[in-house]
């Protein structure tokens, strides 16, 4: 599933220079554990909602296929760690940071996300 506005989507300042805040769906749109794809700004972007209601955003593509299919992936956590798991390779990405915890040094981009008056907006521009 892709997650689409059912309007245009606004953006908002950021509080970094440059950046901004675009709506990428509704709140309604985003069941537990099962993440989204959207397109911020020219970046594919996979939503996550976690079971506990935290919504993270970070990157599509996995870097060790390539493919953009991290929202195919699945939720969970390792501990206390929330993750993202590749439905390619099977790697875990922490939703928190990007990083890979099997590979050193491999992460996916990471995005600022705020949910307000039941809209999910993510930052132009990863963090990470």
């Amino acid at each position: 599933m892709t997650a689409v506005l059912s309007r245009t989507p606004d953006t908002a300042p950021d509080t970094r220079p440059g950046g901004a805040w675009v709506a990428v769906c509704a709140e309604t749109d985003l069941t537990p554990e099962r993440p989204v794809a959207a397109l911020v700004g020219e970046e594919q972007v996979a939503i996550v909602r976690t079971h506990d209601g935290q919504v993270y955003a970070v990157g599509n593509r996995d870097p060790f296929s390539g493919a953009y299919v991290l929202s195919r992936g699945i939720v969970g956590s390792a501990g206390e760690v929330p993750v993202l798991i590749s439905p390619m390779f099977k790697q875990a990405f922490d939703l928190r940071t990007g990083q890979c915890l099997a590979a050193r040094g491999v992460a996916v981009p990471t995005y600022a996300v705020t949910v307000g008056e039941g809209v999910v907006s993510v930052a132009l521009g990863a963090r990470s």
